[in-house]
């Protein structure tokens, strides 16, 4: 049992979408998204083989992807999966490169398929190879003309680009192996990936002609098995391919009635504000006869006040007559508020108090010496600390202010003298 909920040789779901411009496409398997752009240029051929245009593959991850890939460097996988995807492509002709040679020994169509994984969710090789694919037949070169040695390329707007010359499609099927090949499973993804014994990874057209195959993981292989993987990869590849050429020709179909297509129509039902739901029938017959039974079977309703509760000026309770105690909470904090005025005023006049009084009757006094409050038997002793706090203060103050005085005294008395 798969945690998908999908049984053994169940394929995940493939979307395809396009650009606006030619050869740029994305393909979605399941949750894995591969982002193929094609591209080309006009350059020299190589020596060995004049007559033959270059084609060049290029698979790259990022951390937006996963966050187990490094940026700038080449992992195994990453090696792995560039050598399977040439392998798939190029060693399979599915490409006519003669048709890419403008003159011979002089110029030849370069095609590059740059593919990027924009998000790891398992099989990454066969969402590269269905994008490969698709991306190159939907992609379309300039057209070129050739008198005498001058070759001249004409922009999309004086003639139409010319699609590339192609046999057939190569798409990659990867089975993952368990117990040592005891069950088989169809599209991993990237938890079965994790826990799997090997892999098999079988690139076939829809003629069912085997392109190219690769075993991994130290797994070995029985040839029933590697004779049952190959039925099932012809299978998943003709329905594969045939769903390509339906999104093919709807883009093409679109593209000639000028309406929308391309990431113009597929992102807009990907957003968060857009909701789908299925129109369903509302039958609208005795609704009054429903309410009104609804009505009586529920509770009568609470007393409710038609006027306002005013308890204080400024606030109100409008509802269901509920008591509000704004009013008691304003009272009870104006109250404080009362006190701790008071509190602060009797401080500051027995301040003041304390600064008039003479302080020669307070040195006469001990400090040790306790305070009698009342006559009864158990006295209670007291002493005021903010006293002494007090005393020591003024005191302080008092031998600044003689300081300071016998200061200014001293320089009258030089400038007397000096005068």
């Amino acid at each position: 049992q798969r945690l998908d909920g999908r049984q053994c040789y169940d394929y995940r779901n493939v979307r395809i979408s396009f650009d606006a411009d030619y050869g740029c496409c994305i393909v979605e398997l399941g949750k894995t998204r591969v982002l193929a752009q094609v591209s080309c240029e006009l350059v020299p051929p190589k020596p060995s083989r004049p007559t033959e245009g270059i084609l060049f593959f290029n698979l790259e991850f990022s951390p937006m992807a996963a966050p187990g890939f490094e940026p700038g460097r080449q992992s195994e996988l990453l090696v792995k999966l560039n050598r399977l995807i040439e392998r798939c492509l190029r060693n399979s002709k599915c490409i006519d490169t003669e048709s890419l040679c403008v003159v011979a020994g002089e110029k030849v169509w370069q095609i590059r398929l740059d593919l990027h994984l924009l998000n790891h969710d398992g099989n990454i090789i066969d969402a590269a190879s269905i994008a490969g694919i698709v991306a190159l037949c939907h992609f379309r070169r300039p057209d070129v003309s050739v008198q005498g040695e001058e070759v001249t390329v004409y922009t999309p707007e004086e003639r139409d680009p010319v699609p590339l010359s192609i046999h057939h499609m190569p798409i990659c099927v990867s089975f993952a192996f368990f117990h040592q090949g005891t069950y088989l499973l169809v599209d991993p993804s990237e938890r079965e990936e994790c826990v799997m014994d090997g892999v098999l990874v079988i690139a076939m057209n829809k003629h069912r002609e085997i392109c190219t195959i690769q075993s991994s993981g130290g797994i070995m292989l029985v040839k029933d098995q590697v004779l049952r993987c190959s039925k099932i990869t012809a299978v998943k590849v003709a329905e594969i391919t045939e769903l390509i050429q339906k999104a093919l020709e709807n883009d093409q179909k679109a593209r000639k009635e000028g309406g929308k297509f391309g990431f113009a129509e597929s992102i807009p039902n990907e957003k968060i504000t857009t909701f789908k739901m299925e129109s369903a029938a509302v039958d609208t017959n005795d609704v009054e006869e429903q309410a009104e039974e609804i009505i009586t079977k529920a509770d009568p309703p609470l007393e409710v006040f038609a006027k306002p509760i005013l308890h204080t000026p400024g606030t109100a309770q409008i509802g269901e007559g509920i008591e509000n105690s704004w009013g008691d909470l304003e009272e009870s904090e104006g109250e404080e508020a009362v006190e701790e005025e008071g509190e602060i005023e009797a401080t500051a006049l027995e301040c003041q108090q304390m600064e008039t009084e003479d302080p020669s009757p307070m040195k006469e006094t001990k400090q040790d010496e306790p305070i009698v409050l009342s006559d009864s038997e158990e006295e209670e002793v007291v002493i005021l600390e903010p006293q002494e706090i007090a005393k020591k203060t003024r005191t302080q103050t008092n031998t600044k202010q003689e300081n300071t005085s016998k200061k200014a005294f001293n320089k009258r008395r030089k400038k007397k003298r000096a005068a």
